[in-house]
């Protein structure tokens, strides 16, 4: 292990963390040269993109209420297509997602899905080593180089046939903070993409398939903008065709929902089309009304896809995407498969193949799943209504969705001890594991991430904030209440987590964020944030 040379940096670059032998194979001098031209090229669009996004938020507490915006709507009104996509990219009736961690790319890659989103965001903690051996996870896998060996001695190889990979980098808020350029931290998400990109476009379309990304988060097509540029200046520092990045934007934001068609045609010559990234966009509802006193969700089970207001974004996706030939993807259900419990498997099963059922027949091209034993069920149901059609990119929607049915938010209960029991117990859980450097958990039978989490710290603030939070029993949701679960909850963590033999030391770190996270005065934007400050 060793500390960067600083004569290798570019110029006005610091990185300030371990190098760990392998490392300089990704960390060169002409890659991060990539990291600082896009640093200097960019960064102050970012920040204006972020100061926006809380300018925006404060006239939202003031009591805005979104609606399209009308300086676009030549754009919505226009004939406009996205740009043709590679045939690699035709047929994704099943993604599977998934940290970069060498195991789950393996076996991701041979889970007989049609594409694999592997993510340095959500469900990846990012710390340094995670980061950086990703990308030589990643690295390898794109060579086929790649093989995993675990504790048992039990080998792990990629097969003949992979899946198409995506790759997720950090979204627009998180910044990368062992690396700055003229002392500055460099954005994350443009950490991420630079390396990968760098490193292995060429390789990716020599074998077939080419750089195709996920983006997360985004709040505008502002925002999708400024990916755009970034996409055209890093193509024409590596030397490749303009509009061979290909990138699907995760609609998980309500305030994109108004934007979709203007978020599709600013990246139209590099768009894969939109996901549908149920959530994040729960989360993201929560966050924008937290202060509006009419506004209050019922916990998180109740939150389904067939409520109003996410019935409403799912279809409006479908119509925005297939209006201008692109894919519509679905997301994805939090169910996993259930070992040693026989009936719970099986209705867990039941629930994933409703959803891949649902969206099928809606209209969308693909779906998410976050297990390998999945991918069989949505593969089957997209095949009943797909038949041998790789997509269904010609089906059009007609219906016509205003701001009234997506901020049509339904239902306001039922709210239960059990309902806000569970947040607490889920967001210890998830954080203590993130901040161990696991950010991908299979809780209570489900598999949580970043965003679940944000749901359950941001039901439980808004609870207690809203006069609307009320158990069904009548009690008001206090602060001395949630104060009083949180250790009673944080010992139930500890005993699963002992229970399966891992470490317990960051669970009491994590129920203290909890507390501060869930019941601050002020509404702290993301989770992500202290946390990633915490971490090493």
């Amino acid at each position: 292990m060793s500390q960067p040379d600083p004569n290798a940096l570019p110029s006005g670059m610091q990185i300030n963390a371990s190098i760990k032998p392998a490392y300089e194979t990704i960390l060169t001098a002409d890659a991060l040269a990539l990291v600082a031209r896009l640093h200097r090229a960019f960064e102050p669009r970012r920040q204006q993109l972020l100061a926006a996004r809380l300018a925006r938020q404060a006239r939202i507490d003031a009591g805005e209420m979104p609606d399209f915006l009308p300086e676009t709507k030549h754009i919505r009104e226009g004939g406009w297509k996205i740009a043709p996509l590679p045939k690699a990219l035709e047929r994704r009736r099943t993604e599977i997602t998934g940290p970069v961690e060498a195991k789950m790319i393996i076996n991701a890659y041979n889970s007989g899905a049609d594409s694999y989103m592997t993510d340095f965001e959500d469900s990846n903690s990012p710390k340094w080593d995670n980061q950086i051996q990703g990308q030589i996870n990643l690295y390898q896998a794109i060579r086929r180089e790649l093989t995993y060996t675990n504790e048992a001695g039990k080998e792990y190889r990629l097969n003949d046939k992979i899946a198409t990979l995506q790759i997720r980098p950090r979204g627009w808020h998180l910044d990368e903070k062992h690396v700055t350029v003229d002392g500055q931290r460099v954005s994350g998400g443009i950490f991420d993409f630079a390396l990968v990109f760098f490193h292995n476009a060429k390789e990716q379309i020599a074998r077939g398939a080419g750089p195709f990304y996920y983006l997360p988060k985004m709040e505008s097509h502002l925002e999708a903008r400024l990916w755009n540029d970034i996409f055209v200046m890093a193509q024409d520092y590596i030397g490749l065709p303009q509009g061979t990045i290909k990138a699907t934007v995760l609609v998980e934001t309500i305030l994109a929902t108004f934007e979709m068609e203007e978020i599709l045609y600013e990246l139209r010559e590099h768009s894969a089309g939109l996901n549908a990234g149920r959530w994040d966009y729960i989360f993201s509802c929560i966050k924008k009304f937290k202060k509006n006193q009419d506004f209050c969700l019922a916990q998180r089970g109740a939150i389904t896809m067939e409520v109003p207001f996410m019935r409403s974004y799912a279809l409006a996706l479908v119509k925005a995407c297939h209006k201008r030939g692109a894919p519509a993807m679905g997301g994805m259900s939090a169910l996993i498969p259930i070992k040693n419990d026989p009936a719970a498997n099986e209705k867990a099963l039941a629930g994933i193949r409703h959803d891949k059922t649902r969206d099928a027949n809606d209209g969308f091209d693909g779906g998410w799943v976050a297990h390998p034993g999945l991918v069989a069920i949505a593969a089957e149901e997209f095949q009943k209504v797909l038949g041998e059609r790789p997509n269904q990119w010609e089906r059009q929607r007609d219906e016509n969705f205003g701001a009234a049915d997506f901020l049509n938010f339904q239902p306001e209960q039922p709210i239960t001890e059990a309902g806000l029991r569970n947040n607490i117990n889920v967001g210890i859980h998830y954080l203590g594991s993130w901040l161990a450097g696991n950010g991908c958990v299979p809780i209570h039978n489900l598999m949580e991430d970043a965003a679940t989490a944000e749901i359950s710290r941001s039901q439980v603030w808004q609870w207690v904030v809203s006069p609307k939070g009320k158990l069904d029993d009548g009690r008001k949701v206090t602060a001395d209440m949630v104060r009083a679960m949180i250790p009673e909850e944080l010992a139930k963590v500890k005993a699963v987590v002992t229970a399966q033999g891992e470490n317990t030391a960051t669970y009491d770190q994590a129920a203290g964020i909890f507390d501060t996270m869930s019941l601050s005065p002020e509404y702290p934007e993301f989770l992500t944030l202290p946390l990633y400050e915490a971490m090493e």
